[in-house]
C-alpha cells in the first residue's frame, strides 16, 4: 500500500488502519473541487449534495440497505450511542428494558450504564469460553419490557463472532429493536442487513483504511428512532450538523476498495493468522489462544502467555519496532484487565497476560517468522524478569 514504514511491523489494524492512499486522494478532490455545503440550494452546494447522496448509495448497497437508511455519524462510538440512545427514547412509552452483554465495547456498555441511571433496566448477558453469546439466554432475557437488543458482531478483543443471524431473529420474533455493534467486521466478513435480521448497524471508517471520524449508522426505515444531535434539517432530520463531504467520500471509497477484495484479502488474512498462531503455540510454553477456534475475525489473533505482564511485552516489542496492543486500544493504558477476557471467565491476572495481535494488508508471509521470534525472545525477557523480581521478593522475607 505504500503506508509502511521501514523496519515497523504494524500488527494493531483492529485499532486502527493506514488511510489507503486513493482515500487521500477521493478526499483532495473532493476538498479541492467540491467544497460546498450540501445543504445550500445554488449549483456548488448542489454539487457537494450529488456527491453525497452518491457515496450515501454506494456505502447502503455494501450493506443490501437502502439509501434512505444510511446515517453518516462521526464513527463507531456514535453510531453507537445513536442506536441504543435513539431506540430507547423512542420506545420508552413500550418498556425500558435493554439487554446486551458483558463483552460488549464500552462504546455499547457505557452508554447502557448511563441509560440506567435514566430509570432503563439492562441485562448484561455472559459469554462462554470463547467470548461468545449463546441466543438462548437472549431468549431467556426477554421480558414484555424489553425494548432493545444490542449484541456486537464480533468482539473487539477477542475477535469471537457472534451469532447475529439468529440473534436478530429472536428479537423479530418479539418485535424488538436489534442493533449491532459491526466496526470489527465490517470489510471483512459478508454483511447482509436482510440476512442478519439487524434493525441497525454501527461501522466506522478507520477500521477499514478510511479516514478517521467518519462512519455510519444503519437504521431499518420501518422503525422511529429520536435524534441525539439536533440543529439542523441534515440526515432527513436524524443528525444535524454540515455533512463533512471530504470525510465521507474518504469512506465511500474505503468502503469501495474493501468490497472489491474482501474475500481473497480475508483468506490471506486467515493463512497469516493460522501461521502465526502456530509458530507462537509450538515455540512458546504455556500460550493460550483466546477465542472460538474458527468463528473469529480474520487476521485477529489474541493470545496469553503465562507468567507474562501484557503491557510489559508490548513496550518491549515497540521498542523493537514491532506494533501490538494489550487487551483493546481504548483501554490501553489502563492497568484494568480485559473486560473480554474477564466475561469469559478468566483470572485478573491470566487475563493481564495478553496480547492483541491484528493483521492487516501491509503484513506479508516475511512478517510472521519475525513476529514468533520476537515475542519469542521478549516473552522468555518478561518471564525472567518477574522471576528476578519474585527472588528478591523472597530474599527481603528472609533477611527480614
Amino acid at each position: 500500500m505504500g503506508n509502511r514504514k521501514s523496519n515497523i511491523i504494524y500488527a494493531d489494524h483492529s485499532a486502527t488502519t493506514p488511510v489507503h492512499p486513493q482515500v487521500i486522494e477521493e478526499m483532495q478532490r473532493v476538498m479541492t473541487d467540491v467544497w460546498g455545503n450540501a445543504s445550500s440550494v445554488h449549483q456548488i452546494g448542489r454539487s457537494a449534495k450529488v456527491e453525497l447522496e452518491m457515496a450515501r448509495e454506494r456505502i447502503a448497497g455494501s450493506i443490501n440497505a437502502a439509501r434512505n437508511e444510511t446515517f453518516f455519524t462521526s464513527g463507531g462510538t456514535e453510531s453507537d450511542n445513536f442506536a441504543l440512545r435513539g431506540f430507547a427514547e423512542a420506545f420508552r412509552s413500550k418498556g425500558k428494558h435493554i439487554i446486551t452483554s458483558k463483552a460488549e465495547h464500552h462504546a455499547v456498555l457505557h452508554t447502557c450504564e448511563a441509560l440506567e441511571k435514566n430509570g432503563y433496566s439492562v441485562t448484561y448477558l455472559e459469554v462462554n469460553e470463547h467470548g461468545m453469546v449463546n441466543p438462548g439466554d437472549v431468549k431467556a432475557a426477554i421480558t414484555d419490557e424489553t425494548i432493545l437488543i444490542s449484541i456486537m458482531h464480533a468482539n473487539n478483543e477477542i475477535g469471537a463472532i457472534n451469532p447475529i443471524g439468529e440473534i436478530g431473529a429472536l428479537a423479530h420474533k418479539h418485535d424488538i429493536p436489534f442493533h449491532t455493534d459491526a466496526v470489527q467486521t465490517f470489510g471483512k466478513l459478508s454483511i447482509d442487513v436482510k440476512e442478519l435480521n439487524v434493525d441497525a448497524l454501527s461501522v466506522s471508517g478507520h477500521k477499514i483504511y478510511g479516514p478517521k471520524g467518519i462512519g455510519f449508522l444503519y437504521v431499518n426505515r420501518n422503525l422511529d428512532i429520536i435524534p441525539q444531535l439536533t440543529g439542523g434539517a441534515q440526515e432527513r432530520n436524524l443528525r444535524a450538523g454540515t455533512e463533512n463531504l471530504p470525510a465521507i467520500m474518504g469512506l465511500a471509497k474505503a468502503v469501495e476498495l474493501s468490497m472489491e477484495k474482501r474475500e481473497s484479502e480475508s483468506e490471506r488474512l486467515r493463512n497469516l493468522q493460522h501461521q502465526l498462531e502456530a509458530g507462537l503455540t509450538e515455540q512458546i510454553s504455556g500460550t493460550t489462544v483466546h477465542g472460538h477456534p474458527e468463528k473469529r475475525i480474520p487476521g485477529l489473533t489474541h493470545i496469553g502467555f503465562d507468567n507474562v505482564d501484557g503491557e510489559s511485552l508490548v513496550m518491549n516489542l515497540d521498542m523493537r519496532g514491532i506494533a501490538v496492543s494489550s487487551g483493546s486500544a481504548c483501554s490501553s493504558g489502563s492497568v484494568n484487565p480485559s473486560h473480554g477476557l474477564m466475561a469469559m471467565g478468566y483470572e485478573p491476572d491470566r487475563a493481564k497476560s495478553a496480547i492483541r495481535i491484528s493483521l492487516g494488508r501491509s503484513n506479508t508471509e516475511e512478517d510472521i517468522p519475525v513476529l514468533v521470534e520476537a515475542i519469542k525472545e521478549e516473552v522468555a525477557r518478561v518471564r525472567s524478569a518477574g522471576e528476578n523480581r519474585n527472588q528478591t521478593k523472597k530474599e527481603k522475607v528472609v533477611h527480614a
